[in-house]
């Protein structure tokens, strides 16, 4: 099975995530594209992560009976900080079955050179990379990049927060069940 690994910290999920994991699932050979919940970005703060594992149950609640789609926990059994050769060291022994891609924003490709083992994900993984607006990719691409045109929202989980802090509504900007849990259990606050 072909399936597209799409990581992220989802703090918390929003309909842009779900936007581009449905194009993807519409416009590529991917059999499933699977939600790599991170715990904790190496290049990124972890000051004002939400639990893991209550970010990976607003996951699950989001893309519940999407069959295509599928929320995986498999990077809070490994060391951290998470690396994302690491994870794909270990999915690639596990599930030896799978042929695994990296889906990503034209953003974090421009920085993938920062990434660990960056240039053995190059060479033996394909990568389906989104593009953002101020971060085009120039120049020759590798055989193994795809650039896809995907619909984007301007939507951040950062605005999200600070909806929620600032006692604004956060409707329409994540899934209904996204927001109930949320609100239920005063995330963000």
């Amino acid at each position: 099975m072909k399936i597209g690994l799409y990581f992220g910290s989802f703090n918390p999920i929003h309909h842009g995530h779900l936007i581009i994991a449905n194009f993807l699932c519409q416009n590529s050979d991917l059999d499933q594209l699977w939600f790599v919940v991170s715990p904790q970005n190496p290049l990124k703060p972890s000051a004002g992560l939400l639990n893991e594992y209550h970010r990976l149950f607003l996951v699950n609640a989001a893309i519940e009976g999407e069959s295509k789609l599928r929320a995986t926990d498999i990077e809070f059994k490994l060391p951290r900080p998470s690396y994302t050769i690491d994870t794909l060291t270990y999915l690639q022994e596990k599930y030896t079955q799978h042929e695994f891609s990296i889906i990503m924003g034209s953003d974090s490709f421009q920085n993938i050179s920062n990434w660990k083992n960056y240039d053995v994900i190059l060479k033996n993984f394909r990568l389906f990379i989104y593009m953002r607006a101020g971060y085009e990719i120039n120049g020759t691409v590798a055989q193994n990049i795809v650039l896809l045109q995907a619909p984007l929202l301007q939507i951040s989980a950062t605005h999200i927060r600070n909806n929620i802090r600032a006692r604004k509504s956060i409707r329409y900007l994540v899934p209904d069940k996204v927001m109930e849990e949320i609100e239920r259990n005063r995330y963000y606050q």
